[in-house]
Formats: structure tokens, C-alpha cells, sequence
């Protein structure tokens, strides 16, 4: 219900933009998280939007660099990604959750597939 891409191999200060669609029951009110995961690491949250879009939260270490949006219309969400660093290597995930939004990843019922993104220096 929730298929993330846009992941790729891109240089140190580059820029990727991931797109999470969703689907079924993820397509409705749902607010909507990025969250990621280095091989080693816990799955962290990054980034997450209310499904009107009024309200955003950041990760301290993606603020100013990463930008989260909706399309509603579409049922998609994006994750633009600017002034990547080597340590935003990661698998990343979207995820979806009804009743606003949070950054704990355990109160998101809904998870896709992760994309790989690869940061060189």
C-alpha cells in the first residue's frame, strides 16, 4: 500500500527527491513519515507531514537540508533531499499512520518498502 522510490547513488551535495505513493487505506487521512536506517542502526525518524500539510517535523540533522510535501491528489508524498552527506546513507522508508502524525516510528502501522540511498564523498 505504500511504494517508496527515487533512491539512488548520488555525490556529497547532491540532491534526490523520494516519492512515497500510496495506496488503499494509506491513500485516505493518514499523516505520513520518512524514516531511514544505516546498516548497524536503529531506524530513525527523519521527517513526517499532517495529511492537510499544516504541520511538519524535522529530525535536528536533516533541518534546512531535507523538505517533506504532500500531493493529495496524486496520494503521494515526497521527500526532497539537498545537501546530501556521506552519513544520509540509508535505506528509506515511508510509512503511514491515521490520527496526525508522530516521529516514533512504532505508532506508524503502515510501512513500505524502503529505497536505497547511497551518499559518496
Amino acid at each position: 500500500q505504500l511504494q517508496a522510490s527515487g533512491g539512488g547513488l548520488v555525490q556529497a551535495g547532491g540532491s534526490l527527491r523520494l516519492s512515497c505513493a500510496a495506496s488503499g487505506r494509506t491513500g485516505t487521512t493518514c499523516g505520513m513519515g520518512w524514516f531511514r536506517q544505516a546498516p548497524g542502526k536503529e531506524r530513525e525518524f527523519v521527517a513526517a507531514v499532517s495529511w492537510s500539510a499544516e504541520r511538519t517535523y524535522y529530525a535536528d540533522f536533516v533541518k534546512g537540508r531535507f523538505t517533506i510535501s504532500r500531493d493529495n491528489a496524486r496520494n503521494t508524498v515526497y521527500l526532497q533531499m539537498n545537501s546530501l552527506k556521506p552519513e544520509d546513507t540509508a535505506v528509506y522508508y515511508c510509512a503511514a499512520k491515521f490520527g496526525g502524525i508522530s516521529t516514533n516510528r512504532y505508532d506508524y502501522a503502515y510501512w513500505g518498502q524502503g529505497t536505497q540511498v547511497t551518499v559518496s564523498s
